[in-house]
């Protein structure tokens, strides 16, 4: 499907069939690897990012958390996604970056050289379902989110997505679309790539930092809302106030806001509700670039 593609790989252009490591690489048998991903949008002058800034600070946050040393700098990342976008011929799509250890290791445990970088820039696919925010189904997870005593939950780290992996499998089993773990103490986290919204009288609550991803669509809703009237609130939340919500929604990169027509057995009465509606609207017309006070959060790639 990609063939056609471009990959910048520590700074040449390879095509993307030849996008390869060794299976005994160590970011392959040792899960070493990490990865960012954001936004490309059609802009009024050309291709642009969607917070490209923040996704970067994230990812070489996420380098410094996982003990790797990055041979390139964020500058050379946005050239080279800003030079794939004009080579693949982006409009929608996604650029993903990945930072891993491409050296054999049979036994090795720590690597001491730098890090390979890999720059993928992808275009809109049925597969990817961009933007396709069709209502959804969730569940609670049995299986726990990864507590940040055992290993660094900031980061965007390729191994803390099995985590994610056995919640979606999990929830898919049971007839769900996705399912939402909770902390190892019990209260709610998020899904296995989203971060988890819900309204209570007219208040927009998310889990609080500190064991869910420090994701840049959940901080983005978190900074527009007010500015459309709605109240918000990071904070513990238990199951039983998820399961009583008046509305729920996630988030993610790819779909900025996905209501929730069902919670285990609860089927909610309005989907997408005002609070979600307002708030899906706002998102909506800022990447559709009809809201200037946020003109800022994408940068030109060209």
């Amino acid at each position: 499907m990609f063939e056609h593609l471009q990959v910048w790989i520590n700074g040449k252009m390879v095509p993307w069939n030849k996008a390869t490591v060794h299976l005994m690489s160590h970011s392959f048998s040792r899960a070493s690897a990490m990865f960012d991903v954001f936004g490309i949008h059609p802009g009024p002058n050309g291709p642009v990012a969607f917070r490209m800034d923040k996704h970067l600070d994230r990812l070489f946050r996420s380098a410094e958390l996982l003990g790797m040393e990055m041979a390139s700098t964020k500058d050379d990342v946005a050239k080279a996604v800003a030079a794939l976008v004009k080579a693949n011929n982006i409009g929608r799509g996604l650029a993903k970056i990945l930072a891993y250890y491409s050296e054999e290791a049979v036994i090795s445990l720590v690597m001491d050289s730098k890090a390979d970088l890999a720059v993928f820039a992808i275009p809109e696919t049925d597969e990817l379902g961009l933007d396709k925010a069709d209502p959804i189904s969730i569940c609670l997870s049995k299986w726990r989110k990864l507590h940040p005593a055992t290993v660094p939950v900031e980061a965007k780290a390729c191994a803390n997505y099995l985590n994610g992996v056995l919640s979606r499998k999990d929830a898919v089993e049971r007839g769900f679309d996705l399912g939402i773990m909770l902390t190892t103490d019990g209260y709610v986290a998020e899904g296995a790539i989203e971060s988890v919204f819900m309204v209570k009288d007219g208040v927009l609550k998310t889990p609080s930092l500190g064991n869910v991803l420090q994701s840049v669509t959940r901080m983005s809703i978190l900074e527009a809302a007010p500015m459309i009237g709605v109240e918000t609130s990071e904070e513990k939340i238990m199951p039983e106030d998820l399961l009583a919500a008046d509305e729920i929604f996630t988030c993610h990169t790819g779909i900025k806001v996905i209501p929730v027509k069902r919670i285990e057995d609860r089927v909610l009465n309005e989907v997408p509700g005002p609070v979600t509606a307002k708030i899906a609207k706002l998102i909506k017309d800022i990447c559709e670039f009809r809201d200037d006070r946020f003109k800022d959060w994408f940068q030109p790639l060209d």
